[in-house]
């Protein structure tokens, strides 16, 4: 079975196909960046981009992947940084960073969507996202900058 991530195809067991994404975008692709929270989609540390849109990679299956678009925050980057991820710079918002990589991903499709959305829509958007450090204000400060929004 084939699946491209971050542009790239990729080669898997089919004995893996009924893996959770997350375990061959970590365990075989090596791509670490994508972190394993809860394991049932309720925290959101495992988020990437599937096709474009924000999903839980606990829980959709490899072979569900296969065929479509895999984007993890390892692919996010190109010669620079993504906006998102500069703006997560600018507001200093990681503390212990474990949630970042899914915060991160969260905040790309909900501005893909939303290009600038308000405090409402950023909540509703992040409401899948914990921070067990309890940055939310700085990210809710740094989706408004990487909207390209006035900073208060």
């Amino acid at each position: 079975m084939q699946i491209t991530v971050n542009g790239r195809s990729a080669d898997i067991p089919d004995e893996r196909s009924r893996d959770p994404l997350l375990w061959v975008l970590r365990e075989t692709l090596g791509l670490t960046g994508t972190k394993f929270g809860c394991g049932q989609g309720l925290c959101g540390a495992c988020t990437v981009h599937l096709d474009g849109a924000a999903v839980r990679s606990c829980q959709i299956s490899t072979g569900d992947a296969a065929g479509r678009s895999i984007i993890t925050i390892e692919g996010l980057a190109g010669e620079t940084l993504h906006p998102v991820q500069q703006a997560w710079i600018a507001e200093s918002v990681p503390q212990c960073g474990y949630c970042q990589a899914g915060q991160i991903m969260s905040a790309v499709a909900l501005l893909r969507e939303t290009p600038k959305p308000d405090d409402a829509a950023i909540d509703a958007a992040m409401a899948g996202n914990l921070c067990r450090c309890g940055t939310y204000q700085r990210i809710r400060k740094a989706i408004h900058r990487a909207a390209g929004e006035a900073q208060p």
